[in-house]
């Protein structure tokens, strides 16, 4: 069988040959191993055609330069030795096409990411589109690796040691101008014109070095790089709590090239790379990278989606203000509002002004695409405008008798296909349902605050919901850019449902006498982004307590919470950042000042006095344990249909830790018989709420994993 090359050469009659990438079958492009005899053999041709004046690289995609390596490289190796020789045959290659006596252009439009970057630095000059879909980035770290074909030595010294740490440790993706400006394109043009203008900077032999600015160079002294890497190295560790290891790893391989020379620096690079591919981290991030991938691809149903050409929402608060500007801006779709008043109407259409035009100052947009974007929302206080939408997305109070009305309301005014979906956090949808005329298309569809920057949200059927109804709801959530899990119409769903025990414990340990900072301070370290009484705080201590007495009627004592606190604390008129009275002290504007906690709390009824006698790990231990105890029984009971739904929801919707991979990963490389363990210890250190449930008493009787062993890597 013949293998279709990735990789053509061309040359033009003015003697610039350009190499096009276009790798078969495949949306994107990708970097895979197997390319390396392809790219030498082209290379080759290139050395012996004396002629030629010039290089130009290119893809045939129509949005994307390379996306990137193919990341099932690091998954077969079997040893770090394997994927060390896997970075040392990108830097060859790399090597090879700097070598070139000619110049070589990448012409760049669309994604420029990773493996794509890398070879894109290895060539002596880039032009890259003005296209919004054009982002340079290396964001290697996000799955727990480095840059292992040259970037971490090739970046620092074009776009200077600061930049390229900034951009190298956060993954952070620049836009076309961002890159111009920090230098690490030369010229931003029309998409139109990108070849031309790469072919004439080819010609033109750009210089192959770059005057960095005098800070830049400062920095890249060795007193300087002394200075900047020991803060690097402190900020890095106050952000990553030890949990990243590719950060220290990143540090260490930029120091060492930059002190003792880029041979060395890509040896470090090279056995870094082979190191960081073996660790527990980064096989958990890849995993949750394929988890989400495979999500983007699952339709949700076993049907085709009904139309989506226009949507409604009722409500024009703060959630309905989000899911019109993610369907606007993200989904291309024309939304209609509908609030009982102008004013709501007017709160939403500004708070998607607002966010959109903060784009346009951040230079990320046109005023033009603002005002084309903000075009497609309109409202009504009444149903005018709503005859036709596929889909109308409810974000009113929770009530149900208000839920059941707007049912009934959307059925009789909308067309006979419309779909109608609550974005309710606790009731039952089988009950919004009950009166309706058309059970089947009416379903839940959880979205999480703030809507633009939470990727998550839950699909519920209900019982008599139809196919064709969750496969539509599942496309419109992946069109506002969301990360749709189906889950089962049970009280708390699923994420509301794991969330809630964790903060219970949290309030709980609190009434005991730890202190507000040492419970956050315990879980951040852990690895979530806030701890549990913050994140109580910034959803609203209102909003987030009034789902507990919904759990605890459906699911017993387990679920009961230090009422006599929370009572006193909504009686206090504490609803957190939103009224700027919480758990912490806020300023102007609802802003911490470094997460001060207001010591008034510890005065308020249902207090004992401070008596602080657990660890950060005894702490994180109580929280952790009891998610994943409830998440063991979503499993159990199909809350969820499957564990990558479980990690996904958990890490995209509460910020489970990325590097556990999520709960049902974590749990199956602690080993489910060592869950149980801890769960009974703590049975007996703290009461009933923390006993096991019997699918994790028979899975660890068994020796079962949620994953197998294959999915998951734990068994290399």
């Amino acid at each position: 069988m013949t293998t279709i090359s990735a990789f053509s050469l061309t040359v033009r009659p003015d003697n610039v040959a350009i190499i096009t990438i276009d790798v078969p079958d495949e949306k994107m492009n990708t970097l895979k191993a197997e390319f390396g005899t392809q790219v030498r053999a082209i290379l080759k041709q290139i050395r012996d055609n004396k002629a030629l004046q010039g290089v130009v690289i290119t893809s045939a995609k129509p949005d994307n330069f390379i996306a990137g390596a193919d990341i099932n490289m690091i998954g077969n190796c079997a040893s770090a030795q394997e994927a060390e020789g896997l970075a040392r045959q990108g830097q060859q290659i790399m090597a090879e096409l700097n070598g070139l006596s000619i110049p070589v252009i990448a012409a760049i439009h669309g994604a420029c990411l990773g493996g794509g970057l890398e070879l894109a630095l290895a060539c002596h000059g880039r032009v890259c589109s003005d296209d919004p879909k054009t982002v340079l980035g290396l964001p290697e770290v996000q799955l727990g690796l480095l840059p292992g074909s040259g970037g971490t030595q090739r970046l620092p010294r074009l776009i200077g040691v600061s930049t390229a740490l900034d951009m190298i440790l956060t993954g952070k993706q620049l836009r076309a101008r961002q890159a111009l400006k920090v230098g690490l394109v030369d010229d931003v043009v029309p998409q139109t014109i990108l070849l031309e203008a790469a072919v004439e900077l080819a010609k033109q032999a750009p210089s192959r070095s770059r005057h960095l600015p005098v800070k830049e160079r400062i920095l890249a002294g060795p007193l300087g790089r002394n200075i900047l890497f020991t803060l690097a190295g402190k900020k890095t560790e106050q952000k990553t709590h030890g949990n990243y290891p590719a950060t220290k790893k990143i540090l260490e391989v930029i120091e060492t090239g930059l002190a003792q020379g880029t041979s060395s620096g890509y040896d470090a690079e090279a056995r870094a790379f082979g190191e960081l591919a073996m660790t527990s981290q980064s096989k958990a991030l890849r995993h949750i990278f394929f988890a989400s991938t495979e999500i983007k691809k699952d339709p949700g149903a076993s049907v085709e989606a009904g139309p989506l050409r226009a949507v409604g929402i009722l409500g024009g608060g703060l959630m309905g203000g989000g899911i019109a500007f993610v369907t606007a801006t993200k989904g291309k779709l024309p939304v209609r509002i509908k609030d009982i008043n102008a004013k709501g109407i007017n709160h939403a259409l500004k708070y998607s002004w607002e966010l959109l035009d903060n784009k346009v100052r951040r230079r990320h947009i046109k005023a033009n695409e603002r005002d084309s974007q903000l075009a497609l929302i309109s409202g009504s206080t009444d149903y005018r405008g709503f005859a036709h939408r596929d889909l109308v997305i409810e974000a009113v109070f929770e009530d149900l008798a208000l839920k059941q009305k707007m049912v009934s309301e959307v059925e009789q005014q909308c067309a006979p296909h419309t779909i109608f979906a609550s974005n309710t956090s606790s009731l039952p949808i089988g009950d919004i349902a009950a009166q309706a005329q058309r059970p089947e298309q009416v379903i839940g569809l959880h979205f999480f605050s703030p809507v633009e920057k939470m990727p998550l949200v839950e699909v519920i059927p209900h019982a008599a919901t139809s196919e064709q109804t969750i496969a539509t709801t599942v496309k419109l959530a992946k069109k506002q850019g969301k990360m749709p899990i189906v889950v089962a119409d049970r009280a708390g769903f699923y994420v509301n449902r794991i969330l809630a025990p964790y903060i219970n414990e949290a309030i709980r340990m609190l009434t005991d006498g730890e202190r507000i900072e040492d419970i956050d301070n315990a879980l951040v370290k852990f690895g979530f982004p806030v701890g549990p009484i913050q994140l109580l705080d910034e959803v609203g201590i209102d909003t987030g307590t009034k789902i507990m007495p919904v759990l605890e009627a459906a699911y017993g004592d387990r679920f009961s919470a230090p009422a006599t606190l929370i009572s006193a604390i909504l009686n206090d008129d504490r609803k957190g950042r939103k009224n700027g009275r919480g758990f912490y002290l806020y300023g102007a504007k609802g802003r911490t000042s470094k997460k001060q906690p207001d010591s008034a709390i510890y005065s308020l009824p249902g207090m004992a006095s401070r008596n602080s006698q657990l660890s950060p790990q005894q702490i994180a231990e109580r929280c952790v344990m009891l998610m994943l105890n409830e998440a063991a029984r979503c499993f159990d009971e199909r809350v969820i249909r499957s564990a990558r739904d479980g990690d996904i929801g958990a890490v995209f919707g509460i910020g489970f830790p990325p590097f556990l991979g999520g709960p049902f990963r974590y749990m199956d490389s602690l080993g489910a018989g060592e869950v149980v363990a801890r769960l009974q210890r703590l049975t007996t250190q703290y009461g009933p709420r923390f006993t096991p449930c019997e699918a994790l008493v028979a899975m660890a009787e068994r020796g079962e994993t949620f994953w197998s062993p294959v999915e998951t890597g734990l068994q290399a």
